[in-house]
């Protein structure tokens, strides 16, 4: 298979412009992989003889220094891995990678939904695309479970057994803003308590695990409890976390937003403990993701599956021409990687287990810090260049925290990833800018999801219009149900009026013989 993959970037390199070097990295990078390291240094060669730049220049340098590792490193043997989550954005790229480019089987876990009648139906199946029969390429190396760890179904230890490696991607992150105040302990126990009998199992048999937890582990950084106006608030040293001393602080028990990061905290401890300890029986890994984006990272409700749930898009208001809502202004600064670096990077976990064993890993890129409002305006004009349309004129619009998320709203003013250590251990760098990963990103989810969206939108103005008629008819059919009532009651006080007015007339004797006042129902 990687024969395939090496022919395709042979074609992408006569065909793409030589000032677009990345193809060549790309190009090496999948040499490299196959221990073909003279065809690498060529490939690097050629690159910088067509197209002499300093940033190739330093690209070489680094894969060269990357070259030094896998030196010394013999052929790995196709191993079996136990993925659980693999169904989702991450473990869809991750499959994608060890499907096309090693010889390591798959047994891909996910959960089971019962609405589905298709067990490959459903909105976190983003590897279907690997299962279809048309796929003979890796037949028999990528085998999906629908297993719910939740309901205590034992044959994810089965398989965990069987695996030389658990990769465990399975969380559920701290839920949507409606949910949090009725959620939270659902996440506390789908990021602590399902764990559990992962690791307890790959303890007990001696399996290696790779384990993703969260960048939310470290909290608040020093640098939040400064004054805003302080200028060590932007000094470096408080705000970039180290695997290895930086402190985890989080909020007040009180303060629910800290619930996933304490249970993925939690989780990291007892793997700690779990190789540290009496036995230690555990060799692990542990990711740490800073904002990993990319394609299929989203969820759509009736397109990527059930009509019900929250749209999760990058996109999903450029492509309705609405503004994006800053919370508190978007003052936070934040880094992004792109999901390509950060499989690079898993991958080398995988294939380096001598190196990456014992680690806790960042897995992010510094040099793609941006405030979050700098994002969303890059956003807005990435968007604009890849859907042919204008930029919208005002992008952004600020809200509160607490209009958003409650009262009590906490978060990190500044988090950026030190990777020295990834560096250190597997020779890795991250290598795509920002907007290089905005536009791809947002070039897929323009031509998967634009037309789906505007769909929906002119649906809701249907719906709008509709609800817009009906409370007129409402409205209309009151007024003429108190007009109704208001006619029958002047009706009935006429009548009364008249009847009280014949018996004085009566009384007094003043009317002709048989003669009454009547009223005349053709006025009504």
């Amino acid at each position: 298979m990687w024969k395939r993959t090496r022919n395709v970037y042979r074609e992408c390199l006569k065909l793409i412009p030589h000032t677009k070097f990345s193809i060549w990295l790309l190009a090496a990078q999948c040499e490299i992989r196959q221990l073909n390291l003279t065809g690498a240094r060529k490939i690097l060669g050629n690159a910088i003889g067509n197209a002499p730049k300093d940033k190739i220049f330093k690209k070489y340098i680094e894969i060269e220094l990357q070259l030094v590792n896998i030196d010394r490193c013999r052929p790995i043997k196709p191993i079996t891995i136990c993925m659980i989550g693999a169904g989702g954005f991450i473990g869809s790229h991750l499959c994608e990678k060890l499907m096309k480019e090693t010889p390591h089987t798959v047994l891909a876990l996910d959960v089971y939904d019962e609405d589905k009648i298709s067990a490959l139906d459903g909105y976190d199946d983003k590897i279907k695309h690997l299962l279809e029969p048309y796929t003979v390429e890796w037949k028999g190396r990528l085998q999906f479970h629908r297993i719910n760890i939740k309901d205590g179904d034992s044959r994810f230890e089965e398989l965990i057994k069987k695996a030389d490696l658990t990769i465990n991607l399975a969380a559920t992150c701290t839920p949507a803003p409606a949910e949090r105040n009725t959620r939270t302990r659902d996440t506390i126990y789908s990021n602590f308590m399902d764990a559990v009998p992962i690791v307890k199992c790959c303890s007990e048999n001696k399996k290696r695990l790779i384990h993703f937890s969260t960048s939310d582990v470290y909290g608040e950084t020093i640098g939040s409890y400064l004054p805003k106006d302080d200028p060590l608030r932007e000094d470096t040293s408080f705000s970039v976390l180290k695997e290895d001393m930086s402190p985890c602080i989080l909020g007040s028990i009180g303060n629910i937003r800290w619930a996933y990061a304490c249970a993925q905290q939690l989780t990291e401890r007892l793997i700690y403990a779990a190789f540290a300890g009496p036995e230690n029986s555990l060799e692990y890994t542990i990711v740490r993701p800073f904002n990993w984006i990319g394609p299929r990272m989203d969820f759509i409700p009736g397109i990527d599956g059930s009509s019900n749930g929250v749209p999760r898009v990058l996109a999903y208001h450029l492509i309705r021409e609405e503004p994006l809502k800053l919370v508190d202004g978007g003052e936070s600064r934040r880094t992004f990687i792109y999901i390509d670096d950060a499989i690079e990077a898993i991958l080398l976990m995988i294939e380096n287990p001598e190196r990456a064993n014992g680690h806790i890993f960042n897995v992010g890129n510094p040099n793609n810090e941006v405030t979050v409002r700098q994002l969303a305006e890059m956003m807005a004009e990435v968007y604009a260049k890849v859907s042919g349309g204008e930029a919208i004129e005002n992008p952004t619009v600020d809200v509160s925290s607490k209009e958003i998320y409650g009262k009590g709203y906490e978060d990190s003013h500044k988090g950026i990833p030190d990777t020295t250590i990834i560096n250190r251990q597997l020779g890795w760098n991250p290598t795509t800018s920002l907007w290089d990963l905005l536009e791809s990103t947002l070039t897929y989810q323009h031509r998967t999801y634009a037309e789906a969206v505007r769909n929906e939108q002119i649906e809701e103005n249907k719906q709008k219009l509709r609800q817009r008629s009906e409370r007129k008819d409402k409205k209309r059919q009151k007024k003429n149900k108190d007009k109704m009532t208001e006619f029958a009651a002047q009706k009935k006080v006429d009548k009364s009026n008249a009847t009280k007015k014949n018996q004085a007339n009566r009384s007094k004797g003043t009317g002709k013989k048989g003669e009454n006042v009547a009223i005349e129902d053709d006025k009504y």
